[in-house]
């Protein structure tokens, strides 16, 4: 089955929508991103026109459902374990030690961390497998991570924690045979992580343009590659929600294409992409 071009007009619906619910600002440049990745949604339904899909969103998907798989196909995933190196060697040596010097509650409650947008799960457990590290060297501390994404596609990858060897070929052996197990069978070019580092992961799916849940709550928060897609609005606004759901002391981490430059805030620069409540 064969589907109409994608109008100028339609893609303003969409443009729109997308914003409205995710806020995600797809300008001109997008539109034939949007054109490709939402045929599937119209194939799937037999339309022939984007419109019929767009009145089919907004009058008859009364569960939602279709409306999180039209978020899904949009948005982009894109990452890998220990992306953006630099910041998870600031974790080990600055951020965790600051904070378990200043805090002393983090030795009895342990240290909470967001990974919002976590996309396939690589972040959220590169953050387990330094704190892993961290920890056998101190032993003081207990830690879970909250990992969040508005596509429930992703999330259910990340779940599974079976990734492909060569997602995993930039990892010393140490760390592959400390915190991988090696498949099996159909599986021989792939791994899972161990129990022990899935444990400390919880999946979720969340909208950051809903409101935020745990208040003063987190120590460390990722999200990184996300407000890129975001206006300044709704940044500044994403922006002050971590602010509030972080602890005093914690810690924000944002893209290394990303800036809150412009961008109307109460946190600390510590350095480019990394800031301080």
């Amino acid at each position: 089955m064969t589907y109409s071009n994608l109008t100028e007009k339609e893609f303003l619906l969409f443009k729109n929508l997308v914003y409205d619910k995710c806020g995600i600002n797809l300008h001109e440049g997008k539109k034939e991103l949007v054109r490709a990745r939402l045929g599937k949604r119209l194939r799937e339904h037999k339309f022939t026109h984007f419109n019929q899909y767009y009145q089919f969103l907004m009058e008859e998907d009364d569960s939602g459902q279709e409306l999180v798989r039209m978020l899904d196909a949009i948005s982009t995933n894109l990452t890998s374990f220990f992306r953006e190196s630099k910041h998870f060697d600031f974790l080990q040596r600055e951020a965790l030690p600051d904070l378990m010097n200043t805090s002393r509650a983090l030795s009895s409650k342990g240290i909470h961390l967001w990974s919002a947008g976590c996309s396939s799960g690589e972040e959220p457990y590169t953050l387990s497998i330094c704190l892993q590290e961290h920890m056998a060297a101190t032993q003081v501390f207990d830690y879970k991570i909250l990992a969040t994404d508005i596509s429930t596609r992703m999330l259910s990858v990340a779940a599974a924690s079976v990734y492909h060897q060569n997602q995993v070929g930039n990892m010393s052996k140490q760390l592959l045979q400390r915190y991988f197990q090696r498949g099996q069978g159909k599986w021989l070019q792939h791994v899972r992580l161990k129990s022990d580092i899935r444990k400390t992961v919880e999946f979720k799916r969340f909208n950051l343009m809903e409101p935020f849940p745990n208040k003063n709550f987190f120590h460390i928060i990722f999200c990184r590659n996300v407000m890129i897609y975001f206006d300044k609005k709704v940044q500044e606004a994403v922006v002050n929600k971590f602010y509030d759901a972080l602890a005093d002391g914690g810690y924000l981490f944002i893209g290394h294409s990303e800036s809150l430059m412009g961008t109307r805030h109460q946190f600390q620069y510590i350095k480019p992409t990394i800031y301080k409540k």
